[in-house]
């Protein structure tokens, strides 16, 4: 466990490397937050609910942070607003770093005396940095492509899955089938219990959408055609002026589009998973293309049975995050988690990118609100049979 501790946490630090002082401190706008903020915040977990509960003597780093870097745990009391943490000008990156180092110097002495309760703890709080490990760089990507300069966040994007190759339909399971974490290895509390599902005659897509694909369903007036898309979808393209997905650009001088990355601008890579769409535009190509999104419980058991998941997008679904028959949340501030976002969001599956490959499990929910876009989500379709 220590080892795995030290990787996790080493890597985050890393993502942080070549970065200023000003660019780990802005914040682009409400959904997404400062590098020093996630660096931080994952280390307020392991200060607050290990060290600072469980280890005698452990000295606290800064008592302001408490507040500082608190999400959205109500247990633990007031947090400084979210949409405000852009203006944390102080701590500087470097006193972050340290309040790192002084938490991990901490854990390295404690955690070989952790019961097995606690180490479950340590492991949901490596899983966490994680999650957040993927939000800094969305985070960053986002803040980035909204200098005029333009900068890259590193010189190559590693990428997967960007062969494509011709679509086929796979025909899905159909009768009773069982969903969510069987109790093997690491999972969220969201991910279970394992339940039954009935499935009717369907089949998915063998690969998710490209860039190339939608950019046909552009050409032909998608986003202008309001019988493709649903109200609320509708009312957000017609208010936001949505006319491609979140960082596509087509300048006058240049009959291509790009897109914005972490490598920085690129040429339109046509053979690439479409990304940076919200559900309302995943379920609007879908129409146009005739077809629908999967359901979470299709997604999950086809790649179970074999579907390819390559991880290069997150995967909108048609199902509602919402919680399965016999959950429950935990007790305590952790139980704070995911149960109570279980509202008004949507599932997506798979992993992208920018998700740690030991971080993917066909049976993880994320969610997001249905105009979010600037995490890596992209789709797959599905249609009945």
């Amino acid at each position: 466990m220590l080892d795995r501790f030290r990787v996790v946490r080493a890597h985050s630090t890393h993502l942080a490397d070549g970065l200023s002082d000003a660019d780990a401190t802005a914040q682009s706008m409400e959904d997404a937050s400062p590098v020093k903020w996630h660096l931080a915040h994952s280390s307020w977990f392991f200060e607050t609910f290990l060290l600072r509960d469980h280890v005698p003597g452990y000295r606290i780093f800064d008592e302001a942070y408490a507040y500082l870097f608190n999400s959205y745990y109500e247990a633990e009391g007031a947090r400084h607003a979210r949409p405000e943490r852009g203006l944390l000008t102080r701590p500087a990156l470097g006193e972050v770093i340290d309040y790192r180092n002084h938490v991990d110097g901490a854990m390295a002495d404690a955690i070989e005396d952790f019961s097995e309760e606690l180490l479950d703890l340590v492991e949901l709080g490596l899983h966490h940095e994680q999650q957040h490990q993927e939000l800094l760089l969305t985070d960053i990507l986002h803040l980035f492509s909204r200098n005029p300069l333009k900068p890259a966040y590193a010189d190559r994007a590693a990428v997967r899955g960007n062969e494509s190759g011709p679509l086929q339909w796979i025909e899905g399971g159909t009768g009773v089938h069982q969903i969510g974490h069987d109790g093997a290895g690491f999972a969220f509390d969201c991910e279970g219990p394992c339940h039954d599902v009935l499935l009717y005659p369907h089949a998915l897509a063998s690969r998710p959408v490209t860039n190339g694909e939608w950019l046909a369903f552009i050409e032909d007036g998608g986003y202008r055609e309001a019988r493709h898309w649903l109200s609320d979808g509708w009312a957000w393209v017609q208010e936001q002026a949505i006319a491609a997905p979140l960082y596509w650009s087509e300048a006058s001088s240049d009959p291509h589009w790009s897109e914005f990355g972490l490598a920085g601008n690129q040429r339109l890579d046509l053979a690439a998973p479409v990304k940076h769409v919200s559900l309302y535009e995943a379920d609007a190509y879908a129409t146009w293309a005739g077809a629908r999104l999967p359901t979470e419980a299709e997604w999950e058991i086809a790649v179970n049975n074999g579907l390819p998941n390559v991880g290069a997008v997150w995967e909108w679904t048609g199902s509602a995050y919402r919680p399965y028959p016999g959950f429950k949340p935990a007790d305590g501030a952790v139980g704070e988690y995911n149960g109570k976002f279980m509202s008004g969001q949507s599932v997506l599956k798979g992993g992208s990118i920018a998700t740690p490959a030991d971080h993917i499990r066909p049976s993880y929910r994320n969610f997001f609100y249905p105009h979010q876009r600037w995490q890596f989500c992209g789709l797959r379709l599905a249609k009945d049979l």
